[in-house]
């Protein structure tokens, strides 16, 4: 069964604005990719969309097999807690919070044992710094607490939405190769928007978001030099 599964999803914003346009795509568990496009083509929208903050106009989205627009609220929100892990460009670590207790958030929500939360910051290079506060941490420490959060409760999918944004070209590259490593650890599935190559480099495939479509990085760019010169 795939991790995700999105099947004819459209989302349009107004006659001459389609975002999303009758999408299919399907990610397996264990998978890394990254998704490039323009500014305003609709990558936040569809990440958006798949997480269920976002409703289509139609077509489908299934996590772990579970179509999420058959769920009312409240199971949209436990499905989300349970099967979701995400990882922002501005971190969004809690300040008044320990690391541990930021990282352990997701397992308190889902009224599971909090003794991973510890384990998950050794993962990513912060051991024995759990009792520490946000804001004795770098840029790049605060992505490694993000990072070990969005993992720490083994969810289906996590959804970065630009996590190297703010950071260094060195840091980006080790935040990214972590976050590599513990989707693989973990057997989940991810899914990274991106405005940098370099950060797309380390994902198991690169797609381009464009016309509504979903196109592979090398196919969308020929297509889009096609346009061009037409």
């Amino acid at each position: 069964m795939p991790a995700l599964e999105c099947r004819s999803l459209s989302k349009t914003y107004s006659p001459t604005r389609v975002v999303i346009d009758t999408l299919n795509f399907t990610l397996a568990a264990g998978e890394f990719i990254a998704i490039m496009g323009d500014s305003g083509v609709g990558k936040s929208t569809l990440l958006n969309l798949i997480a269920g903050l976002d409703k289509a106009d139609s077509g489908e989205v299934l996590i772990d097999g579970t179509p999420i627009s058959t769920l009312d609220d409240d199971n949209a929100t436990r499905l989300r807690r349970e099967k979701l892990g995400f990882v922002f460009q501005a971190f969004h670590v809690l300040p008044h919070l320990t690391l541990a207790q930021n990282v352990a958030l997701p397992l308190l929500l889902n009224g599971t044992s909090t003794l991973r939360a510890s384990e998950m910051l050794a993962a990513v290079g912060l051991e024995g710094r759990g009792n520490d506060l946000p804001r004795q941490l770098s840029g790049g420490e605060l992505q490694r607490v993000a990072i070990a959060r969005a993992l720490v409760h083994r969810p289906t999918l996590i959804l970065a939405d630009e996590p190297t944004g703010n950071l260094d070209p060195d840091t980006a590259h080790e935040v990214l190769m972590l976050l590599r490593e513990e989707t693989k650890a973990n057997g989940a599935a991810t899914i990274m928007v991106t405005h940098s190559e370099a950060a797309a480099a380390v994902a198991d495939r690169v797609l381009v978001l464009s016309g509504g479509k979903l196109h592979p990085m090398h196919a969308a760019s020929a297509h889009s030099s096609r346009q061009q010169h037409e």
